[in-house]
């Protein structure tokens, strides 16, 4: 039972959530010959007020206009 678990930074929607669930999904099955019935995709969506990459807070890097992860 493949448990996937993926955190990143909230604002997602919930259209672009279910995609990336499939994409994932698809590539386990693809690749690594899983049975769907028993894979597992938990998406956590990650407030930037608690994320921090090389020392800074990712809220205050965003508001800075830094960040290049927020495509």
């Amino acid at each position: 039972m493949p448990v996937i678990i993926i955190e990143m930074w909230e604002g997602k929607t919930d259209d672009q959530k279910r995609r990336i669930a499939k994409a994932v999904n698809d590539a386990l099955i693809k690749e690594g010959g899983f049975n769907p019935e028993t894979l597992h995709v938990i998406i956590h969506d990650v407030s930037l007020n608690n994320w921090s990459t090389a020392g800074k807070m990712a809220a205050d890097t965003k508001k800075l206009g830094e960040s290049s992860y927020t495509k």
